[in-house]
């Protein structure tokens, strides 16, 4: 298939880019590079430079690189940032999600896999989290995701766009050619990683006094090559639907670094914080309907693994993308 693939150039974008070229599709990635980088973009993939703020741009996309079905990755994610600045996050993932999806409305593309989060849900009631579960989020990030799943029903309904919402939980790892490097780096393994890399002194928990058995946050870690896997068999969807993206089993914050230390060999001194505000005690999905509806087979389940291929990626790219 043709597939255009906006921010294509960030984390998860660049490693389904990746995936969808080996599986034989051709691809055109479409980035700002305001959080993305440059050197994220797989060779063979196509490239344009651009802002789904501007439409006749999105309007000209569309025309030349005549995709069958995009796949949306494009956002702002940093749940603190949504919380101080509202207005960048529902401008640029529900305004500017809104021109995207006017332009594929404007030259008849029909499918459509949106990158969702598990923060549509916000503090859950029970775990494991399913789809059914209620939605109430608990920052603009996880509300600005919402408002666009809400928009997308709508689309499928009045301009028959068949779409693919997936609700990821925590994503991490690296393949052999990419991986983590955020401009402004908040998730836990990177952030732990850059301990024994030398790029910070201590690694942070934020909370030990939670109901859990260590007392710190549990959350559902997915390699980020089975989300690659998940977005290319949602391609296949015959009925827009929803799907929760997990391993289904949690890994705490302190086993999490208790890998780190013993896949680096290295130690990872810890400072203990008090909790953060919003943070739930377990976050762990129930990725059952993936698995049964598109035929999902997640390959890692152990976070000693995952970190692994992120330790690896790191060493070989100590400066990241260095762009």
């Amino acid at each position: 298939m043709k597939i255009l693939v906006t921010g294509g150039a960030g984390y998860i974008g660049s490693v389904c880019v990746e995936d969808l070229l080996n599986r034989g599709h051709n691809v055109t990635v479409f980035d700002n590079l305001t959080e993305g980088h440059k050197n994220a973009i797989d060779r063979r993939a196509n490239f344009v430079q651009g802002d789904l703020a501007d439409k006749p741009a999105l309007s000209d996309l569309m025309r030349t690189a005549q995709p069958e079905a995009v796949m949306h990755f494009a956002a702002n994610a940093l749940v603190g940032e949504s919380m101080q600045n509202p207005y960048k996050y529902f401008y640029n993932n529900v305004s500017c999600g809104l021109n995207l999806l006017h332009a594929m409305v404007e030259h008849g593309v029909k499918r459509f896999v949106f990158s969702s989060t598990c923060a549509t849900y916000g503090i859950p009631e029970t775990v494991p989290i399913d789809e059914l579960a209620p939605q109430k989020p608990v920052n603009p990030y996880g509300e600005s995701k919402l408002i666009f799943e809400k928009i997308l029903r709508w689309f499928d309904e009045i301009h028959g766009v068949t779409f693919a919402s997936l609700r990821y939980f925590n994503a991490a790892g690296a393949t052999e050619a990419f991986g983590e490097d955020h401009r402004i780096e908040t998730h836990l393994i990177p952030c732990v990683l850059q301990v024994p890399l030398g790029k910070r002194e201590h690694a942070q928990v934020f909370g030990t006094d939670y109901p859990t058995p260590d007392g710190s946050c549990i959350r559902d870690y997915i390699h980020v090559t089975d989300l690659a896997q998940a977005h290319a068999l949602a391609l296949e969807v015959k009925k827009s639907d929803f799907f929760n993206l997990g391993i289904g089993g949690g890994v705490s914050v302190l086993e999490v670094i208790g890998a780190c230390t013993k896949v680096t060999g290295k130690d990872i001194p810890v400072v203990k914080q008090t909790r953060r505000a919003g943070d739930p005690p377990r976050l762990i999905a129930s990725a059952g309907k993936a698995q049964e509806v598109l035929g999902w087979r997640p390959q890692f389940d152990r976070i000693e693994d995952i970190v692994s291929s992120a330790w690896s990626w790191h060493l070989r790219h100590p400066a990241g993308y260095g762009d």
